[in-house]
């Protein structure tokens, strides 16, 4: 049985993977850390020590990956992380010109952010209260 997320990957042309990887360091706070020598380039940001954001370059030659079906959208809508002190982040965010929506949910008892990653992947970012 599943019993939590390992990790996620976007695969992205080098000039983007590169952006992704500076938007997911100094947004997200994530940490780039090691990575086994695959036959790509790419990234592994690690958050509490573990890499929880891969990215690979997507080569030339290789198609843009979609819906596996044309006439049906894709369903990928976000990644959720959990987030440590919410009023720092959305000082930190703003800082920075990143534009968030931000909830606040006395049923899920949690402060929620919602953004754009710079290849427009939606990300949430939980605070627990």
């Amino acid at each position: 049985m599943i019993t939590g997320l390992n990790h996620i990957n976007l695969r992205a042309p080098a000039e983007l993977l590169a952006t992704l990887r500076d938007f997911y360091r100094d947004v997200l706070g994530l940490e780039v850390g090691p990575r086994p020598a695959f036959d790509s380039d790419g990234y592994w940001l690690y958050a509490g020590g573990h890499p929880i954001v891969h990215l690979s370059t997507q080569r030339a030659h290789e198609p843009v990956r979609g819906p596996v079906d044309p006439a049906r959208p894709t369903t990928y809508d976000h990644t959720a992380f959990f987030g440590e002190d919410h009023k720092a982040t959305a000082a930190h965010l703003a800082a920075l010109g990143v534009s968030f929506h931000e909830v606040r949910s006395d049923i899920t008892r949690q402060h929620q952010f919602f953004l754009q990653d710079p290849a427009g992947n939606g990300v949430e970012i939980n605070f627990p209260y």
